[in-house]
């Protein structure tokens, strides 16, 4: 039923369509009149305006066959990570990758190219359907700030799909973390590096005996440390009088999440002092975490759905974040679905037609899951 000439002409269409966070004015006006020409009421929220974007997020709405269906919510971000420009896609053999010296953008092309892909299906076949709703989001990737801006009162739907997973299609993602974002900035005292170092306070030295006492990296199977920029310094002839380290701690236990926060802030403040120098410490939560139980209908309508088209479901957790963080959050049950993208955030990023294929097949199970409201219990 899938037509695979249209669904990967579809992707390969998306992918060169410059998209990075901020810029995704040229894709939303392509996919509203995608969506519109398969039927589909389309807004533009203001989330745009909010994060400084040149498009708001992309709400898309299809009335259903079926009214007594639970309505159901697909989303996936419209935005990639860089580098994202001029991206040359390339089908070699039975896998798409990327010829430039850029990412694929399967992350999460491939979320929209199956979506649109289903909705073809849907206008083509007898396929009931209860309400659904589209929602292509912006600046996901940097801090899922479109689904932070998103007005929810704005749909309708009872539970969400995301398709913004990397891996084999079938795999469920129900527990994700929270993060922290941590800004440090050190503030030694300068002097010159050769007639009076004496004098000076070097903050890069202070930010390296406070590097060497984090532990950083897998702190445990929930949680991660990272400090990923470090910047200061004017010269080499002048004692370093301000560096600023930049990084983050995920977890899925909110309870160690703050613990290990706690613990990067003091490392950092008490090396500060000894050295006689000051530590200003910023955290900002950028997004909660989200753990759904087996029993959580949006999982099991997943699982069944995955059943059906002969894919195994495997129901684990991630080390990253997604718009289904945010929506959680914000009461709206939801599950982050694989959709086949591996290597993704690199240049050796790449998809399976074969999964771009089940990701649709995926879609199109879950409708039709909850259009019949077949028994869900194995």
């Amino acid at each position: 039923m899938i037509n695979e000439k249209r669904l990967i002409e579809s992707f390969m269409e998306l992918v060169r369509m410059d998209s990075i966070s901020r810029e995704e004015r040229n894709l939303a006006d392509f996919l509203i009149e995608k969506l519109e020409n398969l039927g589909l009421e389309v807004i533009v929220d203001q989330a745009g305006e909010k994060v400084g974007a040149n498009s708001g997020n992309l709400i898309a709405k299809l009335n259903g066959n079926i009214k007594v269906a639970t309505p159901i919510m697909f989303a996936a971000h419209m935005d990639t990570v860089v580098p994202g420009k001029n991206i040359n896609p390339l089908r070699e053999g039975e896998k798409i990758i990327s010829t430039g010296e850029t990412i694929l953008g399967a992350d999460d092309k491939a979320g929209i190219a199956a979506i649109l892909e289903a909705l073809h299906l849907i206008r083509e076949n007898n396929i009931l359907y209860g309400d659904i709703e589209i929602l292509f989001t912006i600046c996901e990737e940097i801090g899922l700030c479109g689904a932070k801006n998103l007005d929810i009162s704005q749909l309708k739907a009872q539970i969400g799909f995301i398709l913004d997973a990397g891996g084999q299609v079938g795999q469920i993602i129900i527990s994700a973390p929270s993060q922290n974002s941590l800004d440090f900035t050190i503030r030694g005292k300068s002097a010159h590096a050769g007639a009076n170092p004496e004098e000076g306070i070097n903050a890069i030295q202070v930010a390296g005996v406070a590097l060497s006492r984090m532990k950083l990296g897998r702190i445990d199977e929930e949680t991660t440390a990272n400090i990923g920029i470090i910047s200061g310094g004017k010269a080499t002839n002048i004692i370093p009088d301000e560096v600023i380290l930049k990084g983050e701690v995920r977890s899925r236990n909110e309870g160690k999440l703050e613990k290990y926060t706690k613990e990067l802030k003091k490392i950092t403040e008490d090396t500060a002092q000894e050295f006689k120098a000051r530590a200003e410490v910023k955290i900002n939560r950028e997004y909660y975490c989200y753990n759904l139980s087996p029993d959580d209908l949006v999982v099991k309508i997943a699982r069944k759905a995955a059943k059906d088209i002969g894919l195994q479901s495997l129901l684990r957790p991630s080390g990253g974040g997604s718009d289904a963080n945010v929506f959680n959050k914000k009461g709206l049950p939801s599950v982050d679905l694989a959709v086949g993208m591996e290597k993704v955030h690199t240049m050796e990023e790449y998809i399976l037609i074969k999964e771009l294929k089940n990701a649709t097949e995926y879609i199109l199970s879950i409708i039709k899951t909850v259009a019949l409201g077949e028994k869900l219990d194995d």
